[in-house]
């Protein structure tokens, strides 16, 4: 249905997602060597050359996703900007702390987990079927990469695979080596482990966890600010999200002055857009896991296409600088 080649490219279906399976320092570790991770706006944190980024846009934020087969799980590593999980399929456990032990919750789908700065935290698929999760990084340069915890960069390589202190993953199975000159990823010092939170699940999961039928819930009538300065998680990471249900959609167009992205989680959605100087005008339908973005200034809209429940997450590039979690 998209008439507009260059809105095409602005649209990535689910079925069409490119896997990479070596993203990260613990593709060969087992438990996590089953993992697929996905780069769909922005080049995201992956640190192997072989992850293919879908739409290279800058947005101000990152979009991926990550995708697992049941009991395989993503090491403990930190981040600098943001870190927003929402639960596309599958039941997840999320975990946290230096040794993952300091708090944990359990997500299903439509859930989403704005996961403080600063702290180590880990993920697993405790389903029963292969799952997604979707997630949005903060800042273009998602924060300038992974931060792993100590024993993640030791068992990997004793699993053939070894970080530079540029952030580059070498794969010795392949033959591959560090750069002469270059050296391995340091490992954090005591004294700079003790600097990352320790913060217990009664301090996490009440102002950084949302559900996703409470969010349905307050989505009745006008879209739910989720993720923002007034959301119900309250935080300024560079971006903000809000639910759009049935109740909430409407034909009536609009439009942002920055970027915005269109996440369904259920049900099928309508986009429809006015031409520009840009663009043409044209309309084309959205699918759960399928990920739209939106040129700033473009009129358009969203509205379910048939019966049934119908929920979209909604991204939009704020003013706000990404960093640390925001606290008042």
């Amino acid at each position: 249905m998209t008439n507009d080649t260059q809105m095409a490219d602005r649209i990535v279906r689910y079925g069409a997602l490119k896997p990479c399976k070596t993203a990260f320092i613990d593709a060969h570790t087992p438990g996590s060597d089953r993992k697929e991770n996905f780069t769909i706006i922005g080049g995201g944190v992956s640190e192997s050359p072989d992850q293919h980024v879908h739409i290279t846009l800058p947005h101000g934020f990152n979009i991926g996703a990550a995708g697992q087969p049941p009991n395989c799980r993503n090491s403990l590593h930190s981040h600098r900007t943001a870190e927003v999980f929402f639960v596309l399929s599958g039941r997840w456990r999320f975990f946290w702390g230096r040794w993952g032990d300091a708090g944990e919750v359990v997500l299903e789908k439509g859930d989403i987990f704005n996961i403080p700065t600063g702290i180590f935290r880990g993920f697993e698929n405790i389903g029963d079927d292969y799952g997604m999760i979707m997630a949005v990084l903060g800042g273009d340069d998602a924060g300038g990469g992974v931060i792993w915890a100590p024993q993640v960069i030791e068992d990997a390589r004793d699993h053939g695979l070894i970080l530079s202190e540029e952030g580059k993953l070498y794969d010795s199975k392949q033959g591959e080596h560090l750069p002469e000159g270059i050296s391995p990823m340091p490992l954090l010092s005591e004294d700079e482990l003790r600097a990352f939170p320790e913060p217990g699940t009664r301090d996490v999961v009440p102002g950084y966890v949302a559900r996703y039928w409470d969010l349905h819930a307050l989505a009745d009538r006008t879209p739910a600010l989720v993720i923002g300065e007034n959301g119900v998680l309250r935080d300024k990471p560079g971006f903000e999200v809000g639910l759009l249900t049935r109740g909430s959609s409407t034909e009536e167009m609009h439009r942002h002055d920055r970027p915005s992205v269109l996440m369904p989680v259920t049900g099928h959605w309508n986009v429809v857009w006015a031409g520009n100087d840009s663009y043409s005008a044209g309309e084309t339908v959205l699918a759960p896991g399928d990920t739209m973005s939106v040129p700033e200034g473009l009129d358009h809209t969203a509205y379910p296409s048939m019966s049934g429940d119908a929920a979209l997450y909604h991204v939009v590039a704020t003013g706000d600088a990404p960093g640390a979690t925001w606290t008042e």
